[in-house]
């Protein structure tokens, strides 16, 4: 047994100008030697986030600030977070990660006090952070509510299952 990986809760605060409660979360394992980038698209997945071409940011304690590669001009003293381990993280430690600089979903994401091991958690070392916990309803990250949904057009009525195929019992319409 290794329990050498990094336990990191991460929480969803809210986002679009919106704030969540509960608050949904997600449990991942991570080596110290994965990156915040790594962690970044890791957490971006779990919350099921599909359009992954937005900035992010992780602020950390003593005005530390990690930011995407992609940052045109990022902040006097930011690091890239493809260039920063996670092994600067301490049992314990929150710190923030914000995903969409326009839309700003916040996370408290929350370093265990014990450190996990992979096989244990996850049955597997996977090559980057994995989720093996969570909970709570994930939002769209566009506001979305159906396919063609504008985020902004009243819901159409619920067909309360009329509208699928007979593939299942409790589905489609019956006849007779």
């Amino acid at each position: 047994m290794r329990r050498t990986w990094l336990s990191i809760t991460v929480e969803l605060v809210g986002g679009r100008g919106e704030t969540l409660w509960p608050r949904p979360g997600r449990v991942f394992a991570a080596a110290r030697r994965h990156t915040f980038e790594q962690l970044a698209s890791t957490i971006d997945d779990a919350f099921a986030r599909w359009d992954h071409a937005h900035l992010h940011a992780f602020n950390l304690t003593g005005d530390r600030l990690i930011v995407s590669p992609y940052f045109e001009d990022e902040p006097a003293g930011a690091e890239f977070s493809a260039e920063v381990n996670l092994s600067r993280l301490q049992p314990g430690e929150q710190f923030a990660y914000t995903f969409d600089l326009g839309d700003d979903w916040a996370h408290l994401c929350t370093v265990g006090p014990q450190r996990v091991d992979p096989y244990e958690v996850l049955g597997i070392e996977p090559p980057r952070p994995l989720a093996y916990w969570g909970w709570g309803s994930m939002p769209d990250q566009y506001g979305r509510r159906t396919a063609d949904d504008d985020g902004e057009a009243p819901l159409p009525p619920d067909p309360n299952r009329t509208d699928l195929p007979p593939l299942l019992p409790w589905w489609g319409r019956r006849l007779g």
